[in-house]
């Protein structure tokens, strides 16, 4: 049995046997209402059960849902691990009266951990059986933590920690946080961080870090309990307070140095490894996790390989070291790469996410009445990863053993029926399962024979407004279903073309409703079964108009204003008027007073400002109008006031035609300035009620406008006028025009067709919108065919859609796909044609030919054949080139393989890789790339890169100055690119000006490491440069400066076999400390003579100064003369 039924605006007593058909038809229009007493027999359906996976608490009773509907009421039994659950044979067990639902008593002695088990209910009648899914009941358990000794944790400050908190395996798994002996939360951050797994991780410790209460605790949720490990001590020792302590304890002669803080690049702590994988559902959270450590500590960044991660459901958690995403689905499968960075270098790990899928609906089996003889058929179809297997049960038993039916036939997914009888009546079970778990669904089919009702109250009155839709009901049931037909008046002809709308639940609607839609309807139901009519009564009243609006004043203070509402309303209908302030209540006040058709309020004051509407209610409508009233002070002149025009009114509509029509108003006054255009808007009361579109726009001096139309819209019109202060208020809106339906004349924009699986076509489109429908019931035909193959179109009719999915196409195959829009007039023109291809999969073979060609010894050129493009199976867009490189020639030790990868867009077959390190091994493979990803890799091809230049020398120290001789030592360079044969020396002197003085090369053979310079200047600064070379050539220099130390003894020595590439030794003797002090002596001296020669002249006296000199000489004090004319040192007294 079948009902459809609209509700109404009112309701009107009938019959009791009616009010509870209308009461207990309120479900569906599809469902049979089970609980209706008309019904004798329906199946069982099984209406509430506790969830799959059930964990219980063991300090409860153990309650197992089971509820089911049906006609007889259904018993019910259970099965416990497969068998029979005998529930009168366990006095804990009991089950709730008139339900299936089990109560297991463990409060008074009891343990829940007796009761685990898989249980199924099952819920019978005459009509057949309907089961629940398997309910698994565990019980939570919250084991203590095993006793352990904890070792207090010594680190150096700058290491990394992991404090490992290793929980109790509990029911559900606990959850995990680490506090102080003040239940404090430790503080988190991205240093200090905590893993999914529990543990506390460290990148790097420091002196703070020293505690000794680092606690785990574990929260078990369903037992409300939080168990916590032994606290763990840490202690951090800095090596400077390492050094104090142990410098404190030795002599002055003893020595310790410790190393300080060193930097380094990070390395992850969690994952291990370079690479892992990570399985999960379809539709749980992917969480991907990776912690580094290293100094300074490292910032961690995720990325999706060959992908973008997904907008709006990625999050980074944890500091951005936990990639959380959401309802992940197979699209989110691929490569995923954390990358932990710090100044010193990055680390990374790549983690393969493969998602799977649990059975997941695509049509689920439904509920199927049928009458007898009638066919129909109950689907199940299902999708996981893998794909799930459909098995169907009868009454709770497997098809395949269940009593023969010759009106069912079984066909994979589908079970057809055909020419039903009422024994066909039974319950279906569809179980699609694969490994990673189950989908149960039960579908009755209920095979019933039943004359039409009319459930709707006779006689019933329906009022509506003018130029409204009105919608009158005739709600029915019956099996089979009955068809429907409405007449108006008792013996008027069968209602059809453009100006109702019949719906599928039996409701007649009647778009715009005029004053001759008035009337009596008469509503059929019939069957073969038998026939029923109702008969509803339909009023169109007139709508309730404001024709004298409230208009905007500006009174002084002390004065008196009027506002005006004068309405017009159908006169069988009660109008009330109420007035409002500011869309709240007018104020209490006497000033205030309302007479019939006006407001007035006397003795006006500023707090009078504001905006007044009048509204206007009847049963059925309500309209309303605003204006502001502003108080101002008495002003002995009044200004000219200018301000935006008030609205145009008495808007009219002539020339009616099907595509066009006329429209008039008179301007409202201008405010002191000129009307410079009109706007018009339209409102399409069927499609768009409620919402203005501009229409057109026409000069100030122009009061007439010609507008075109569209067909099936329901037309009201509006004008704005506008001047130089602003916009104004619009209209008030014109009738209503109903334009006539048409067939459409576009069809849908964006036609497009995509794979998104191997084995489908998706076909989407830009829908129409409301009033480009041009009619009721719009459709689209969805066409496609496979180009170039001579294949006769296939064609679908949609509705309210704007994709359509083909499936079961061939891999990336081109298709001509067209759309025509259609409505119950007829179609649009035809459409134009667009090509579409069906999904994409990986590229079959690899590149062929793969050869490289050294360009030099950075640069290499790679050629390779094309792949066919048959074997592309897709859009080709590009090949993909992996490198890395194996070892160094020169250095002869592996390195850690690091892949680089290079894209070259389009049908390239050559490409250069530039960056390439001189004298290395190499290997390469190419794959072609589409839209799906990456086809088989090429064998790997191994390649050399031929020597280059050396980089400089990585060292270069001057050691051991003595008057003559500097000791250089030197390290190989870092990058040697080739075989080193000699290294080159050169260097000249630099005097105190800066200049620099010959230059003298000498090379040294490849195997030294350091050289002795001898026969150098004293006290004499050099300048050096150094660098390697190879076969190819010198590579770069690295210099330095030193200085040869002073000459001890005092005396200039000449300089002797100082080789043919020294310098010349010269040196200055003015700016020598020694020559300084003996000049300043012999100045002192000379003055203390001059003062006794002085002193004695004025006594009278005669002494000879260069006698007594001559006769007194010391000849150790006396200044040695150089042959140079500069001075010698003063010997030692």
């Amino acid at each position: 049995i079948h009902l459809k039924i609209m509700m109404t605006k009112k309701t009107i007593s009938a019959s009791r046997a009616f009010l509870i058909l209308f009461l207990c038809y309120m479900i569906t229009a599809l469902e049979v209402p089970l609980d209706c007493p008309i019904f004798l027999h329906d199946p069982p359906t099984i209406t509430q059960q506790s969830p799959k996976d059930y964990i219980v608490d063991p300090r409860e009773n153990i309650v197992i849902q089971c509820e089911a509907k049906g006609k007889p009421p259904p018993s019910f039994s259970w099965t416990r691990n497969g068998t029979h659950f005998d529930i009168d044979k366990d006095a804990r067990v009991t089950v709730k009266p008139n339900s299936g639902t089990l109560v297991i008593n463990i409060m008074n002695g009891g343990k829940a951990e007796a009761y685990e088990g898989v249980y199924q209910c099952t819920a019978r009648n005459e009509r057949g059986a309907a089961i629940s899914n398997n309910i698994v009941i565990r019980s939570s358990r919250s084991p203590l933590w095993t006793k352990e000794k904890v070792e207090p944790k010594l680190v150096r400050e700058g290491d990394p920690l992991v404090l490992h908190c290793s929980p109790p395996v509990g029911l559900p798994p606990p959850i995990i946080f680490w506090m102080d002996n003040s239940f404090q939360r430790l503080p988190q951050n991205e240093r200090v961080s905590q893993g999914l797994n529990g543990d506390l991780y460290f990148s790097n410790v420091k002196p703070e870090d020293t505690r000794e209460d680092y606690i785990c605790y574990a929260r078990f949720n369903h037992t409300q309990t939080i168990q916590q490990k032994q606290p763990i001590s840490v202690k951090v020792f800095s090596m400077d307070s390492l050094n104090e302590t142990i410098s404190a304890n030795l002599s002055d002669t003893d020595f310790y140095g410790a190393k300080p803080l060193t930097e380094r690049r990070p390395t992850l702590l969690t994952p291990m490894g370079s690479t892992s994988n990570k399985v999960e559902l379809r539709g749980n959270v992917l969480l991907l996790e990776c912690i580094a450590e290293g100094l300074p500590t490292p910032v961690i960044r995720w990325i999706k390989e060959g992908g973008e991660l997904p907008v709006n459901r990625t999050f980074f958690e944890n500091f951005k070291k936990t990639l959380k995403i959401i309802e992940v689905s197979e699209a989110d499968s691929g490569k995923y790469k954390c990358v932990a960075r710090n100044p010193l270098g990055s680390t990374h790990h790549t983690i393969t996410v493969t998602v799977k899928a649990a059975p997941y609906w695509i049509t689920a089996p439904r509920n199927l009445v049928l009458s007898p003889g009638e066919d129909g058929t109950l689907i199940c179809r299902a999708n996981g990863n893998p794909k799930p297997n459909i098995s169907w049960l009868t009454n709770g038993v497997p098809i395949a053993i269940a009593p023969e039916d010759p009106s069912r036939k079984v066909d994979g997914d589908t079970i057809i029926f055909s020419d039903v009888q009422e024994r066909s009546s039974a319950v279906y079970q569809c179980n699609a399962s694969n490994e990673y778990g189950y989908l149960l669904a039960n579908a009755f089919v209920n095979v019933l024979a039943e004359p039409p009702r009319i459930l709707t109250p006779a006689n019933k009155l329906y009022q509506v407004i003018a130029n409204n839709p009105a919608l009158l009901d005739c709600a029915f049931f019956g099996s089979p279903v009955p068809e429907i037909e409405w007449f108006k008046g008792v013996k008027g002809s069968i209602l059809r073309g453009d100006l109702y709308v019949f719906h599928d639940n039996g409701t007649l609607e009647i778009p715009v409703a005029q004053k001759d839609s008035t009337g009596t309807y008469t509503c059929v139901a019939r069957n073969k079964l038998g026939k029923v009519q109702n008969e509803v009564h339909l009023e169109v009243k007139d709508p309730t108009m404001i024709i004298k609006q409230p208009e905007y004043k500006i009174i002084q203070r002390g004065g008196q204003v009027s506002f005006e509402c004068t309405i017009k309303h159908d006169p069988t209908l009660i109008p009330t008027i109420t007035w409002v302030k500011d869309n709240g209540e007018l104020p209490d006040d006497e000033r205030f007073i309302i007479h019939k058709d006006s407001l007035a309020i006397m003795n006006v004051t500023d707090k009078d400002d504001g905006t007044y509407t009048c509204v206007a209610n009847t049963t059925l409508d309500s309209v309303s109008a605003s204006a502001v009233f502003t108080v101002v002070a008495a002003t002995p002149t009044p200004a000219i006031i200018y301000d935006r025009p008030n609205p145009p009114f008495d808007l009219e509509l002539t020339d009616q035609l099907e595509r066009s029509i006329q429209l008039s108003w008179i301007p409202g006054y201008d405010n002191n300035s000129p009307i410079t255009n009109f706007v018009i808007e339209y409102e399409d009361g069927m499609h768009e009620p409620g919402v203005w579109h501009y229409q057109t726009e026409v000069r100030g001096t122009q009061t007439t406008v010609q507008l075109k139309l569209s067909p099936y819209v329901n037309y009201s019109f509006r004008v704005i006028a506008v001047n130089e202060i602003g916009r104004s208020q619009p209209s008030e809106a014109s009738e209503q025009y109903l334009t006539k339906a048409a067939k459409p004349d576009e069809n849908p924009s964006g036609v497009q067709g995509i794979g998104s699986e191997p084995d489908n076509l998706v076909i989407i489109w830009e829908p129409l919108k409301g009033f480009q429908s041009n009619g009721p019931g719009l459709q689209y035909k969805v066409s496609w065919r496979q180009k170039d193959v001579g294949d006769e179109w296939t064609s679908v009719i949609v509705a309210n859609v704007s994709k359509y999915i083909v499936s079961g196409t061939p891999i990336f195959v081109p298709y001509e796909i067209k759309v025509q829009a259609l409505n119950d007039l007829g179609y649009a023109p035809e459409p134009a044609e667009v090509i579409g291809h069906s999904g994409e999969d990986l590229p079959m073979v690899a590149p062929g030919s793969v050869q490289v060609h050294i360009v030099n010894s950075t640069l290499a050129k790679v050629h390779w054949d094309p792949v066919p493009l048959k074997t592309v199976r897709g859009h080709l867009q590009g090949y993909r080139i992996y490198y890395w490189k194996v070892q160094s020639l020169s250095k002869r030790r592996r390195r850690h393989v690091e892949k680089k990868i290079l894209t070259f867009s389009g049908n390239k077959t050559h490409g250069m890789l530039p960056g390439l390190e001189p004298y290395s091994s190499y290997k390469l493979n190419v794959r072609v790339v589409n839209g799906k990803g990456e086809g088989p890799a090429s064998p790997d091809k191994l390649f050399k890169t031929p020597e280059g230049v050396p980089s400089s020398p990585s060292f270069l120290k001057i050691t051991n100055p003595t008057l003559d001789s500097l000791t250089l030592e030197w390290g190989p360079p870092t990058h040697p690119n080739g075989v080193l044969i000699a290294y080159t020396l050169k260097f000249q002197p630099i005097n105190s000006t800066h200049e620099l003085g010959p230059l003298v090369e000498i090379r040294i053979p490849a195997n030294e490491t350091s050289l002795i310079l001898s026969n150098l200047n004293y006290s004499t600064r050099y300048k050096f440069y150094f660098y390697a070379q190879t076969s190819v050539g010198a590579g770069s220099q690295t210099t330095e400066e030193a200085v040869t130390i002073m000459d001890e003894a005092g005396i200039l020595r000449p300089a002797v076999g100082a080789g043919k590439a020294m310098a010349s030794r010269q040196v200055d003797i003015a700016t020598q400390g020694w020559f300084i002090g003996l000049m300043c002596a012999v100045a002192l001296l000379i003055l203390i003579l001059l003062i006794v020669c002085f002193i004695r002249r004025n006594k009278g006296g005669k002494y000879p100064v260069k006698e007594k000199e001559d006769a007194h000489a010391d000849p150790e004090i006396q200044p040695m003369k150089e042959d140079d004319g500069t001075f010698g040192e003063y010997g030692q007294q």
